[in-house]
């Protein structure tokens, strides 16, 4: 059994955590998570790829034009 003694430091140490968190929260101006993402990845070399490999895929599906050969 928990001596209460010890139930009771661990029940301000929570408080005083919880406590914390509130005023970290609410010190914090509300932001716009998409406005945080957008461009985040821009320069990575795996998104330049992908980019790439989007425009291809879009290029090969267009129609081509019999009367320009």
């Amino acid at each position: 059994m928990i001596d209460e003694t010890v139930l009771e430091h661990r029940l301000l140490n929570l408080e005083q955590a919880i406590s914390d968190l509130q005023r970290k929260v609410e010190g914090k101006p509300s932001e716009n998570w998409l406005e945080k993402l957008i461009g985040s990845i821009s320069d990575e070399e795996a998104f330049l790829k992908a980019l790439e490999y989007g425009r291809a895929f879009r290029q090969a599906d267009k129609p081509t034009d019999e009367d320009e050969e």
